[in-house]
């Protein structure tokens, strides 16, 4: 029985070691499992924390990616603005020479008026001395000595109506020369009938839809990049419905990106490929556009033999504006207008306008010929095998240098009628009313002055004195000060003609 009790006693102490045993074993196993399921929760959380973290580095550049998009969309826009402000210095540039050279004339003109007051003047007091010695001669002479007398005042008499009647004659001839050329102005303007120009900004492609932006983009930019390497342009694609603009300083290349673009928006196959294919034949489509504008320019004129390259360049003209007027048209028609002034005058037509349709082409040279356009083109044309009237016409229609001949001053005179003429150079109604308040501002500026009022589209401007303050003399005078201060204070395309005007009403009732 003790034996037995042993045993059961033994076999319990061994179930228990057993037991614990198997205890340790599954807390060892439990410990590892926690550790094992602990170390994935941390590589776990670890993945989702880059993961996270490379979603916000992703987000956050493209954010600054888009900064960048619109930051140098708002600098190309600036771009834009600024080209357009300097084509308007530019025109300005083109109309102060030609009031340069009117006020050239005007001072001209002045001075002689001048020297014949001082001869007048200086006349005047000879006259009176010659009187008071004659007067003082007849107290001391006889009879035949005053009739001697008498003959030699006659004949001074006679020399000085004499020189009256030439001067009288003089004026006469100025006044109808004037009256002359304003005669063969006018019949050459009314002899062209021209079209009204439009303003010319930035080309615009229209979309049928919004979707094609994103195909226009492509994929991380591809197709807009391929697309701006091949036309040297850039693609303005902002907010605006269903519209793309294509950006570019150079005419002709901004008429290539155009019709490229239009053309791969209607075939709808866009990758880097077919935009080269494209822009390809835009390139040469507009190549031929260039070469019949200039061949349509010429045969219009009626101009024979000229150089291939001047052609080429005369057609580039087509795509180039000055002042929103564009500088093919306002070749042709300065060419027509010196061909009808040179018949006027007795000179050959043919030299006249083939001067006036070369004297801009210097407009269309590469900017990497140094100075003016007109001295480029002068050059340029001269290289060409243009005789040498021509050339001189060329170079000197801005006065740069001085005129070799009567054609460089009608293609002078043909080249401003064009470019003042009314609806050739476009003006928005803002800036015209800002104008005339200018204007007449500037002649209410004065004292003595009862009203001003700014007429004939701002090309005069009329002012009522009080005639209380005001003389003949101070009229004048103030006429004198009003145009200075025009043309010190304000900017204008063309002359302004101050007229000033005094007067008095007597007003009496009868009853």
């Amino acid at each position: 029985m003790g034996n037995g009790i042993w045993i059961g006693l033994s076999a319990l102490a061994v179930g228990f070691l057993l037991g614990y045993i198997v205890l340790r074993w599954g807390m060892r196993q439990s410990r590892k499992r926690a550790k094992l399921d602990a170390d994935n929760l941390l590589e776990m959380a670890r993945r989702k924390a880059e993961i996270e973290t490379l979603d916000a580095r992703a987000k956050v550049e493209r954010e600054i990616e888009g900064l960048r998009t619109d930051f140098e969309r708002a600098e190309q826009r600036a771009e834009l603005e600024i080209e357009m402000k300097l084509k308007e210095i530019r025109s300005h540039e083109e109309s102060i020479g030609a009031l340069d050279h009117q006020l050239e004339l005007r001072q001209k003109r002045i001075e002689k008026e001048l020297d014949e007051l001082q001869e007048n003047r200086t006349n005047l007091a000879q006259m009176s001395a010659n009187m008071q010695r004659t007067m003082a001669n007849l107290a001391s002479m006889d009879v035949q000595e005053i009739k001697e007398s008498l003959r030699e005042q006659v004949r001074l008499d006679c020399l000085e109506e004499l020189k009256n009647l030439r001067k009288d004659v003089l004026e006469r001839s100025e006044a109808d020369i004037h009256r002359e050329a304003r005669r063969t102005i006018l019949a050459a303007m009314q002899r062209i009938a021209s079209k009204p120009n439009n303003d010319i900004t930035a080309a615009i492609v229209q979309l049928p839809n919004d979707e094609m932006k994103g195909r226009i983009i492509g994929r991380e930019g591809r197709n807009i990049k391929c697309f701006e390497t091949a036309t040297g342009t850039t693609l303005l694609i902002d907010e605006s419905p269903s519209m793309v603009m294509v950006s570019s300083f150079d005419p002709v290349r901004r008429e290539i990106a155009k019709t490229a673009l239009e053309r791969l928006v209607a075939d709808g196959r866009i990758h880097p490929a077919t935009i080269e294919e494209f822009v390809s034949e835009a390139r040469n489509d507009v190549d031929q556009i260039v070469e019949n504008a200039g061949d349509a320019a010429v045969s219009h004129l009626k101009i024979s033999r000229v150089h291939p390259e001047i052609i080429t360049l005369l057609g580039k003209l087509k795509f180039r504006t000055s002042y929103s007027q564009n500088a093919l048209e306002h070749s042709v028609e300065a060419g027509f207008l010196a061909s009808i002034i040179a018949s006027e005058l007795g000179l050959d037509p043919h030299i006249a306008k083939r001067a006036a349709l070369l004297h801009d082409i210097g407009k269309a040279i590469d900017g990497e010929y140094e100075g003016s356009h007109a001295m480029v083109g002068a050059e340029f044309v001269r290289a060409r095998g243009e005789d040498r009237i021509v050339v001189n016409a060329v170079a000197a229609h801005h006065e740069e240098v001085p005129p070799e001949s009567l054609y460089a001053a009608v293609v002078i005179l043909a080249d401003t009628i064009s470019a003042v003429r009314p609806g050739a150079r476009s003006e928005t109604l803002t800036s015209y009313i800002d104008r005339l308040k200018e204007l007449e501002e500037v002649a209410l500026s004065f004292e003595g002055i009862r009203s001003a009022y700014a007429i004939q589209a701002g090309r005069e401007v009329r002012v009522i004195v009080d005639p209380r303050q005001i003389s003949d003399g101070d009229a004048r005078k103030l006429a004198r000060e009003i145009r200075d201060k025009i043309e010190e204070h304000l900017e204008f395309p063309s002359t302004i003609r101050v007229t000033v005007v005094r007067e008095q009403r007597f007003i009496e009732t009868a009853k």
